[in-house]
């Protein structure tokens, strides 16, 4: 029963299949072999327009490298209060931008209310050098919360960012299994939306190591080959990372693992529901439960082996817990079975 996070699953075996099948002989090094290419033009079919692709090795470097593409002296980043680049990257977009801050703007459910991201900006004024400028707004997608932006506050997001002249970058470390929950395609969910920049995640979700930057735009990104390699995430051996990716998209396996874990969260959900001992602490539709357990009930389950992590609430929710509750998050992955998802109903219960 292990529902810490899908970091903890291993790669699924058509990537692993992949890395072997790739592995022997020699190919050209540093994204110039044959199988780099024709990853980065099943990139531009994925997403229905030529992209430029850059892969790095984490979703951390992935969103620190895309803010140091659009950096600005004094540079700001708005993003959500709770989101992964304030709460859970240790410092590294800062440092990466050399010294561009994270701005929180507030909104419920883990998702920037677009009301109040046009209120922050308004304390930027340009004549008011000590504040700083900004330079992006980030979201994320599914949000820290588990949460999902609809199409029309992305779309109200996306006008505010480009109305200042700001880049909108995408967090899309889950990003397939927002996908599947809302039946959009990558197009719909990223550029028709207004997203300049999109972290494209794919470790989560059945790869080894595979994570790439993507611009819509390629002629903004000009200067990411020279940002890449100054923050050392330019591989050598970038063939293995294709490779994953090739595996990762053929026959739509990507989106078939991605449904995989949002369906054992769903049943997540459902034991949640049944149980007298916990509920849901708010609505989640992809692969990331948030429960509210009580404190003795989550001690018991651990007891008969259930991993999970405790959660901050979230700034906006005082009252979500009693004395006698905790917050917990329960995650399923692409290799969640429904025997594990049984057992721990069976527990709850």
């Amino acid at each position: 029963m292990i529902f810490a996070s899908d970091n903890w699953s291993g790669p699924h075996p058509a990537i692993t299949a992949a890395l072997a099948e790739n592995g022997a002989g020699m190919a050209a090094a540093y994204g110039s072999s044959a199988l780099d290419k024709a990853v980065e033009q099943r990139f531009n079919e994925v997403f229905e327009r030529e992209v430029a692709v850059f892969f790095v090795g984490t979703g951390t470097a992935a969103n620190s490298l895309s803010f140091a593409a659009v950096n600005r002296p004094g540079g700001v980043v708005l993003c959500h209060r709770e989101a992964h680049v304030v709460e859970d990257e240790c410092g590294a977009p800062e440092f990466f931008t050399h010294g561009a801050r994270m701005a929180p703007i507030d909104g419920a459910n883990g998702l920037i209310d677009p009301y109040n991201l046009k209120r922050e900006l308004k304390r930027f004024n340009p004549d008011f050098v000590h504040a700083g400028q900004p330079m992006a707004v980030t979201v994320s997608q599914p949000g820290e919360a588990g949460t999902i932006y609809p199409t029309e506050t992305l779309d109200a997001i996306a006008g505010i960012a480009h109305e200042h002249n700001l880049s909108l970058h995408m967090d899309g470390a889950r990003f397939a299994n927002a996908l599947v929950a809302t039946n959009l395609s990558p197009a719909e969910m990223t550029w028709k939306r207004g997203v300049d920049i999109l972290s494209f995640g794919a470790t989560k979700n059945g790869c080894w190591c595979a994570e790439a930057v993507i611009f819509f735009d390629p002629d903004k990104a000009r200067q990411f080959p020279y940002i890449r390699k100054r923050g050392a995430q330019l591989f050598s051996k970038t063939r293995f990372v294709a490779a994953q990716f090739m595996a990762y998209f053929e026959d739509g396996l990507w989106l078939q693992l991605a449904a995989h874990s949002n369906a054992m969260a769903d049943h997540l959900r459902d034991a949640l529901d049944a149980s007298t001992h916990a509920k849901q602490a708010w609505p989640t539709r992809t692969n990331e439960v948030f429960a509210i357990v009580e404190k003795d009930m989550a001690e018991k389950l651990r007891a008969k082996g259930a991993v999970f992590y405790d959660w901050n609430p979230p700034h906006s929710s005082h009252d979500l817990l009693a004395e006698n509750e905790t917050l917990v998050r329960l995650v399923a992955s692409w290799s969640t079975t429904g025997e594990d998802v049984e057992r721990f109903a069976d527990a709850i219960a």
